[in-house]
């Protein structure tokens, strides 16, 4: 006859993933003749729990380099953007035993440049970004488990039968080498 155990322990409780694109406008010094390439880097951010999702606050620096003055001279334009993503959360329990949570998010896919253009209107450059996260929230909850009732002697007569029989191969192994 089985019996139940309630053990109470840390576990991922709730869990969301999300995919984003988004469009930042950058302004140039100069009027861009063309875009000679674009990259992302210095990404930051936070992420906190609220009410059932994850907010993740976060900002990256764009640089694009591009040429002017009818590709006779070049030049860096960076310009650091922020964002605020918003992961929904799927909980897997409800049943939390205290309301003090861990909000873990991980990055799957880094701020990535998908596409940088010159607007039609002049100094600005249009540059498509790419990113990803996984958040999990910790929390403490109870697991209940199947506790099998055997008797010690039952599980002493079990180890000493499997060591008689490790013994028995670890000594036809030596004579072998021997």
């Amino acid at each position: 006859m089985s019996q139940y155990r309630e053990i109470i322990t840390k576990a991922v409780v709730g869990k969301g993933r999300k995919f984003t694109q988004s469009t930042h406008t950058v302004s140039a010094q100069h009027r861009p003749t063309s875009v000679l390439g674009c990259w992302i880097i210095n990404h930051r951010y936070e992420a906190k729990k609220v009410d059932r999702s994850v907010e993740i606050h976060g900002k990256y620096d764009v640089n694009v380099w591009y040429s002017y003055n009818d590709n006779t001279k070049t030049e860096v334009l960076t310009e650091t953007v922020s964002y605020t993503d918003v992961i929904p959360l799927k909980y897997r329990n409800e049943e939390l035993i205290s309301e003090e949570q861990e909000v873990i998010a991980r990055v799957v896919q880094q701020p990535n440049c998908l596409e940088c253009t010159i607007a039609p209107n002049g100094n600005k450059v249009t540059v498509e970004v790419e990113r990803e996260f996984v958040a999990e929230v910790i929390g403490e909850t109870k697991v209940r488990i199947a506790v099998v009732d055997t008797s010690s002697d039952e599980v002493e007569e079990d180890i000493d039968a499997e060591l008689e029989q490790l013994d028995e191969e670890l000594l036809q192994e030596e004579s072998n080498k021997n």
